[in-house]
């Protein structure tokens, strides 16, 4: 491989990924853009396509004024009133294309190749004659006839270009054949390469690597991967990949890399998927047992060591689900600081799974409110009553009723009650088995979801009072508001006669 000790980093965002389809930047998001992209360290930032209207001419304007370190660069077609509109922004770049495949010439320039070889060099000449640096495209490269392209490339070179681009247009090149384009321009020419790879088969990140690997100098990328159609090559892992894999040096500061895609997600509107390599959110979450013990013990054992989330700004999670363990579930609470016991670790995490086998999403919040819920259980020796089984029967013509059946101490207790809906008929229900026992009121109950969502899990909170002015709480989450208030009726029951025993023993 002919690899570089360092590459730069031509960031397009602001033109390529405005392309995205549904994507509006204002000036003033294009201008947070840009100061973000030069905090990240890019080394060229294309503001925009001046000569496309007014607004983006103003736009790639401000950000060229805005004293930022990187260079600022304005897109033009090899047309004197476009380049003249990049240069009216005050940019330190100009890049200027033209189309050289033998479809897009047919069916767009029509013109012959002669003609577009000379209009591609007054282009970069009338540009260096302005005194800014020139990059030239030759768009739809790696469709272009290998002599033609080596052709226009080696007349732009000879009339002053800075940096020449090769282009995948459409995405169709692969790998292999984008190395041996490049290692061709490679041996024509005496200037940086330069490359610009679209993602319809997903290639992107892969050829514009392959490109480096065969004497490449500058990756044109965008933040998320932004682009027209499938986008382009994002950033983000070309990036890690050439630093952490390759060995070869960027300027950009990798720990901004996950703000940065964040900023980009959030002024685009375009979600990043969550499996998305290095920024996405799943990038260093773990959810297996398996993987989540190893992690734990050693973050490589299934992480690539090289890269780590706090080298991209991003965290490491471990994520409860049906796969969980409970080596990874006893991490993520003491994370949170919640310290259950082992035999409660064990009941945290069969809940856990039980709730992913039902299609659920466990998220954090569902998972402390299970732990807590647990956790402020009493032990089973302790319990004086415990929920054997119950129905409930409601609909917009029958009114709710309960059936309760319930163990006490060694008896078993049935009965039944109705209610203004389902809870209530519960509730109700729990009062009546244990009413010739002790009369005890419900106070007090709280209802909250813990997440969005019609299958949200269920946190509730009762106050009970007996008939001697002792009041208790109880608590219990589940995906079932009913049954979360019938164990928090049950717990805080217990709680009263556990009280009420300690008082008889004193």
């Amino acid at each position: 491989m002919n690899l570089p000790s360092s590459v730069s980093i031509y960031d397009t965002t602001l033109r390529d990924g405005e392309q995205t389809p549904g994507v509006a930047l204002t000036v003033d998001e294009k201008i947070e853009i840009a100061r973000q992209l030069d905090k990240l360290g890019v080394d060229i930032i294309e503001a925009g396509f001046p000569i496309s209207s007014k607004g983006e001419r103003s736009s790639v304007k401000k950000i060229a004024r805005a004293g930022l370190g990187s260079t600022i660069c304005g897109l033009s077609r090899v047309l004197t009133p476009d380049i003249d509109a990049s240069l009216d922004c005050d940019v330190g770049m100009v890049h200027t294309f033209v189309s050289t495949s033998d479809i897009q010439i047919a069916h767009t320039i029509k013109k012959s190749k002669e003609e577009i070889i000379e209009l591609a060099v007054d282009a970069v000449s009338y540009i260096k004659d302005h005194g800014v640096k020139c990059l030239f495209s030759a768009m739809d490269a790696t469709r272009t006839d290998m002599d033609y392209l080596l052709k226009i490339f080696k007349a732009v070179e000879d009339a002053g270009a800075d940096i020449i681009n090769i282009p995948d247009t459409v995405g169709v090149v692969t790998p292999p054949m984008m190395r041996a384009i490049t290692e061709e321009v490679y041996n024509t020419v005496k200037i940086p390469i330069d490359v610009h790879c679209h993602n319809d088969f997903g290639l992107a990140v892969a050829n514009s690597l392959a490109a480096v690997e065969a004497g490449g100098r500058e990756v044109q990328c965008t933040i998320n991967g932004l682009g027209e159609r499938a986008g382009n090559a994002d950033l983000e892992s070309v990036v890690m990949s050439l630093e952490a894999i390759y060995g070869v040096k960027t300027n950009i500061t990798t720990k901004y890399l996950y703000e940065t895609s964040k900023m980009v997600e959030r002024f685009t509107g375009i979600k990043v998927p969550p499996n998305f390599p290095i920024v996405g959110e799943n990038a260093f979450s773990h959810e297996s047992g398996i993987h989540t013990h190893g992690v734990l013990e050693r973050s490589d054992t299934f992480e690539p060591g090289i890269m780590t989330p706090e080298m991209v700004g991003h965290r490491r999670r471990i994520v409860s689900g049906k796969h969980a363990g409970t080596h990874g579930v006893e991490a993520m609470l003491n994370d949170v600081g919640l310290a259950p016991k082992k035999e409660q670790v064990r009941e945290i995490t069969e809940r856990v799974k039980d709730l992913g086998d039902k299609g659920k999403e466990v998220t954090e919040a569902d998972l402390e409110a299970i732990a807590e819920a647990i956790m402020g259980e009493l032990k089973r020796e302790e319990k004086i009553v415990e929920l054997n089984e119950f129905t409930v029967f409601t609909g917009n013509k029958v009114t709710p009723r309960s059936t309760i059946k319930l163990r006490f101490k060694d008896q078993v207790l049935t009965g039944e009650d109705t209610g203004v809906g389902p809870v209530d008929a519960s509730l109700n229900a729990v009062r009546s088995v244990i009413k010739d026992i002790e009369d005890i009121k419900l106070t007090e109950y709280n209802l909250e979801a813990i997440t969005g969502g019609s299958n949200a899990l269920a946190e509730v909170r009762v106050k009970l009072e007996d008939a001697s002015g002792h009041v208790v709480s109880g608590r219990a989450a589940r995906e079932d508001i009913v049954m979360a208030s019938v164990e928090a009726m049950i717990s805080g029951i217990n709680r009263i006669f556990l009280l009420r025993e300690k008082q008889r023993k004193q």
